[in-house]
């Protein structure tokens, strides 16, 4: 028993590698890291591109990832005015978000596979086009307020939402080595869940001075400028590697290093050469649409592989731990107009959009605890664990998470409902407690599921994306009902408490997971089901 990690029966279990191994010559205390995955020679590797090239193209991903995930947030503070303008009940107005949640969740189910087969680069493509021409579909119905348009507007930005939101962190695992994805991970949650909460600042001023649809016309004003950074710039990042390479996920004894492991010595002048890439990474090809079959299987069976993924443990831990605390910020996001625009503080829409900074905040700070904390927790354990790393050192992430979620939670519920009271400002603080930890707790879940079962990453990301748009829609759908029969301050104690619980399932997660993936990766479920 590892450092409380119950071990299997089995000698080697995938997703434990040996990222560290000490020099031979016993006089020097240097540690060299071992690459994994290993890289090929193939210059069109991601993995042999220098770091600074694969970091640019994390950051355009993550760049045209905020654009996009602006949608989701556009009509929280403007939620009140739009019931009024289209003539319809407040309930009405949320389902136009309510909606778009589902559409992501379909959305995902369609372009995973598709990313699979073809690779990411053209469904990021057709996703920044799809947003485009939905997000001006939406703006112009401001022309006759034609609800049923506006509605499936909202649908296909939902839609075209989803290739970012199901591929992102699937890109960290195709870009970075295991040593190198902590903070990279943190840094593409907090763009695809941090950063949309600084849109209805925005969405507010733009709606109080020039009117709600320019919210929709400047998303696709500015998603064309992130097409072309995704056309000229981003090559493709999906790789077909070699199986004897995914050394993260083959059952490789981690002891029987040779001479051809790759090692990569951190204090070295020869870690230059490591990070050089061999050849030419900005071919032509590279930057074509489509550049050959990732993958030989079945667009059908990789299109129905995530259902039989809902009964896997770690996938079951990761839709609650991650869906579960963004679905309450959703429903934030909902009844927050309620809170300010309505009695006792009436506040207009930029107001009411400012309230949303401290939730930015929040995400800066979940960012950087998640960043920081995962990376010192991670060396810490490795180091103890003889230069052994376990994917469950991921999962300490969670005690960070479950303060912030408690305190946020309840603290909003109490101090929301009595506005009057505490005022304006305390409230905020508490929302930015709720947004961090939901960043932290989306880290955690993605990361654990990347290095833990990295064979079937895409498929349980699809899972987390179902779950949580899914959950969410239940959320938004239900959001006024709720809150008007129930009260703000009982809802958030509820919330909050079953929170603390699922924050709770993490400690058997982290206790038996190690057993766990050794039981399913004998007892493939997609093989159970004929899906591999």
């Amino acid at each position: 028993m590892a450092l409380g990690i119950l071990e299997p029966r089995a000698e080697n279990v995938p997703g434990t590698v040996q990222v560290t191994h000490r020099s031979d010559d016993e006089s020097s205390n240097s540690r060299t890291t071992i690459l994994v995955p290993k890289p090929t020679d193939d210059p069109n590797d991601p993995l042999n591109w220098p770091l600074w090239q694969r970091d640019i193209i994390l950051v355009i991903l993550c760049i045209v990832s905020v654009l996009a995930t602006t949608a989701s947030p556009l009509l929280a503070a403007d939620s009140v005015e739009l019931a009024l303008k289209f003539q319809r009940t407040f309930e009405d107005a949320a389902l136009l978000t309510a909606y778009h949640l589902a559409g992501v969740g379909v959305g995902s189910l369609l372009f995973v596979p598709l990313a699979r087969v073809w690779g990411k680069r053209h469904v990021f493509l057709i996703g920044s086009l799809l947003m485009i021409a939905s997000s001006a579909w939406g703006g112009s119905t401001h022309m006759g307020y034609n609800y049923t348009s506006m509605l499936w507007a909202r649908v296909i930005q939902g839609v075209a939402l989803a290739p970012f939101e199901s591929l992102i962190n699937a890109c960290v695992g195709d870009l970075y080595f295991v040593h190198e994805r902590g903070p990279r991970m943190a840094f593409a949650n907090v763009s695809l869940f941090g950063g949309a909460f600084l849109t209805p600042v925005f969405v507010g001023m733009i709606a109080h001075n020039i009117g709600w649809w320019w919210s929709f016309y400047f998303i696709a004003i500015f998603m064309g400028g992130g097409f072309l950074l995704l056309l000229f710039l981003c090559p493709e990042v999906a790789y077909r590697r070699p199986d004897r390479l995914n050394t993260d996920i083959m059952t490789a004894s981690s002891e029987s290093l040779d001479p051809t492991d790759v090692l990569y010595d951190e204090k070295s002048p020869a870690a230059q050469v490591m990070s050089r890439v061999r050849g030419n990474a900005w071919k032509p090809l590279r930057l074509s649409p489509f550049d050959g079959r990732k993958t030989d299987e079945s667009f059908w069976k990789l299109f129905l592989r995530p259902f039989p993924l809902f009964l896997h443990p770690a996938v079951i831990w990761a839709c609650l731990l991650q869906g579960v605390i963004i679905g309450w910020t959703v429903m934030v996001g909902v009844i927050l107009s309620v809170i300010f625009l309505g009695p006792p503080l009436f506040y207009n829409e930029e107001q009411t959009g400012k309230m949303y900074t401290a939730a930015f905040v929040g995400s800066i700070i979940g960012l950087l605890i998640a960043g920081v904390y995962t990376e010192l927790t991670t060396r810490f354990m490795v180091r103890r664990n003889n230069g052994r790393y376990e994917p469950e050192f991921r999962i300490l992430l969670v005690i960070p998470t479950l303060i912030f979620a408690a305190s946020g939670l309840y603290g909003f519920g109490i101090t929301a409902a009595k506005i009057v009271r505490y005022g304006w400002f305390v409230p905020e603080v508490f929302l930015a407690l709720i947004v961090a930890s939901m960043v932290m707790g989306a880290t955690a879940s993605a990361q654990y599921l990347l290095d833990a079962h990295r064979d079937i990453a895409i498929e349980s990301f699809t899972c987390l994306i179902i779950f949580k748009n899914m959950f969410s829609f239940i959320l938004a759908y239900f959001a006024y009902t709720w809150v008007f029969s129930g009260g703000i301050e009982r809802l958030f104690i509820i919330f909050g408490s079953i929170e603390v619980g699922i924050c709770a399932l993490s400690l058997p997660m982290y206790v038996f997971g190690k057993i766990s993936r050794d039981f399913f990766h004998r007892h493939d479920l997609l093989q159970i089901f004929r899906l591999r």
